[in-house]
């Protein structure tokens, strides 16, 4: 790997911001590592959160005609469940990859637009609080994380629940569209030299499809919760059928959205996935052309399946033929990835770090989930299966087999090079296993019990159904996740401490960003790589063999040699004001544009309430102080 000789002189004239520490320094931060961590801890928080939620709901469950929580809380748990997961969870644990991850992958010392990275977590971490906190007054979204009208409309959900609801996905719409156009700014423009679409690290690949994912189908769920909003606040009549309004058209505005946002959120744990497997099987990933183009297959066809979450609702045999076929279509790209996995392990020298572990566990759980998913494609079949807790299994099997344990393998992957340290092996193990046995445990018996015709969204059953074993099974295992998600959360924070000191490049990876210190100095990169192959850093331990191991699989030697690359610690970290490096100034800014959208939301919950004088204060004096604070973060210097 070559690299650049020349920095800019111009830079060293410019002034430096001041180095800050504690509370403060994390409110103004505008450095995409440590906005990565911020998303990080505060996914970590909200997983912690639904799956209390869920712990809940299982407990319902376990047996027939229970008590444990009223039929009230049971709707405000399962919705919150659901909106926390897709939402708060695994989208944020997303980004927190996306940010940490494609600056260093590119070769780039930051992000193109730092302070609207840090204005999209703040509107995040807030928006969390807008709709989260509201379940402790008993107020929390009651009508499903889908918000199926008339359900969600005045009729039926009267109150101030499901205001929580539509006004708080509006304000995490805005984060997800700010970062959205961050990313794909930053992928296009900012690449180092050499970096070609082509020799991106999969990983960034997959993160640029799901950039353009959001940017397509945030706007349709916008219009959608506008639509909802006027209905309940103002009382027009989009979904109202006694006023000839139509709520089926909620259900093809949220499903447009809905469908992609399931790639939205499996995508960049396929991106991680392809990332940890070459680098553990020690060659590179087979078939990279048809990997990448298969990622944005499946974000091209993620549009055109959208009504096969309908087919019960009579659209006829045209229409339904018409998805069926595009349902059955998507597979194939999906199965693509795949296959193409599983070749990438076949004749490798294979590892099994903990990371390893769960992308295996990835391409098994998530393969179970996309059989299933091909089953619903056949609209006779999903009249069957819709609205039972089949489906309940097919979704988590995708969600949860496929995301959440692919962000695992990218957590105990990327966690040496985030915090200099490894994270315990052994726990890691006992976190996989114990996670791996308690999401069969969990989802698997509700293919059963939902074949047997158990309902979805029920708050309790009676007894000689045959769910009863099936339920308790499910509740079992639930309780076996939770003392998994215990375990990871123990060596997680330890490990950041007391964990073995890891080097530079632990894992013998092939990417740029083993090419740097763990953790990254502020500014990445002391001078910025010239990149001349899709593995830089297998090059550069095998310069004798090929300009590029592209196509020749590395040794175990090549693979070892990653601690004798000479890495120039001491230029890597000395300050960016020795080196002539400019780098952002850290603000307040974006935490005040950020506050000032969640007090004019909070003004329209009021005026629902009825209180005239006291909304329209809040409304007025969140749009001042947002547009001030906007104001002053335009015109204030960069850097």
């Amino acid at each position: 790997m070559a690299t650049s000789s020349a920095i800019s002189t111009t830079a060293s004239a410019a002034p430096q911001p001041s180095v800050q520490s504690g509370l403060w320094s994390w409110l103004t931060t505008v450095d995409h590592k440590r906005i990565g961590l911020l998303y990080l801890y505060t996914a970590l928080f909200y997983l912690l959160v639904g799956g209390l939620e869920a712990l809940l709901i299982r407990t319902q469950l376990a047996r027939p005609n229970l008590s444990v929580v009223s039929a009230e809380m049971y709707n405000q748990l399962f919705t919150m469940h659901g909106t926390t997961m897709v939402f708060l969870v695994v989208m944020p644990l997303s980004a927190a990859f996306f940010n940490y991850l494609i600056p260093l992958q590119i070769g780039a010392r930051d992000v193109a637009f730092p302070r609207l990275n840090a204005f999209s977590y703040w509107v995040y971490a807030l928006g969390g609080l807008f709709i989260t906190l509201p379940i402790f007054f008993g107020l929390a979204p009651n009508g499903g994380w889908f918000g199926y009208a008339p359900l969600s409309g005045p009729t039926y959900g009267g109150g101030y629940n499901m205001d929580f609801w539509v006004l708080g996905l509006q304000i995490l719409g805005i984060s997800s569209l700010a970062a959205a156009f961050n990313f794909i700014t930053t992928i296009i423009n900012m690449r180092a030299p050499g970096m070609t679409l082509m020799r991106m690290p999969m990983f960034t690949w997959m993160s640029f499809v799901v950039q353009f994912l959001i940017v397509l189908a945030f706007p349709v769920i916008t219009a959608a919760l506008f639509f909802l909003q006027f209905d309940r606040f103002f009382g027009t009549n989009f979904y109202q059928v006694q006023a000839g309004g139509d709520p089926l058209l909620w259900q093809h505005l949220f499903w447009v959205f809905g469908h992609p946002e399931v790639y939205i959120l499996v995508l960049p744990a396929f991106g991680l996935v392809s990332e940890v497997l070459p680098t553990h099987s020690r060659k590179p990933l087979f078939g990279y052309n048809v990997m990448a183009f298969s990622g944005m297959m499946i974000g091209f066809l993620g549009f055109g399946v959208w009504a096969h979450h309908m087919f019960a609702v009579g659209m006829g045999p045209v229409a339904d033929s018409i998805f069926a076929v595009t349902t059955m279509l998507i597979g194939i790209p999906t199965g693509v990835k795949i296959f193409n996995w599983i070749a990438t392990m076949y004749g490798g020298s294979l590892r099994f770090p903990t990371s390893m572990k769960f992308a295996i566990g990835l391409i098994a759980m998530f393969t179970i989930g996309g059989i299933s998913g091909v089953m619903h494609s056949s609209p006779p079949s999903d009249l069957q299966q819709t609205d039972t807790y089949f489906i309940v299994a097919h979704f988590h099997y995708v969600l949860y087999g496929g995301a959440i344990m692919g962000i695992f393998a990218g957590i105990y992957h990327y966690f040496p090079k985030i915090t200099g340290r490894l994270m315990n092996e052994r726990l890691g193990s006992w976190h996989f296993w114990l996670n791996f046995i308690g999401l069969n445990l969990t989802f698997f018996p509700m293919h059963f019990s939902g074949m047997l015709g158990m309902p979805r969204r029920i708050y309790t059953y009676d007894a000689g159904q045959g769910w009863d074993l099936f339920n308790m099974i499910s509740t079992v295992g639930t309780y076996l996740l939770l003392v998994a998600g215990l375990i990871f959360a123990y060596n997680f924070f330890s490990s950041r401490k007391r964990g073995a000191v890891a080097g530079n490049d632990p894992w013998g990876g092939a990417t740029l960003e083993w090419s740097i210190p763990s953790p990254p100095p502020e500014y990445n990169f002391a001078q910025i790589p010239e990149v001349t192959s899709r593995y830089p850093m297998w090059d550069l331990k095998a310069p004798d063999r090929t300009a590029s191991l592209e196509h020749v699989h590395p040794s175990a030697d090549d693979i070892a040699a990653a601690h004798a690359v000479p890495v120039h610690e001491e230029t890597e970290r000395r300050s960016a004001k020795e080196l002539g490096i400019a780098i952002p100034f850290s603000t307040i800014r974006p935490f005040m544009v950020a506050l000032g959208i969640i007090i004019m939301f909070s003004g329209l919950i009021v005026l629902h309430v009825g209180e005239f004088p006291l909304a329209m204060a809040a409304m007025l004096g969140g749009s001042a102080f947002m547009v001030g604070s906007l104001y002053a973060w335009l015109t204030s210097p960069l850097e």
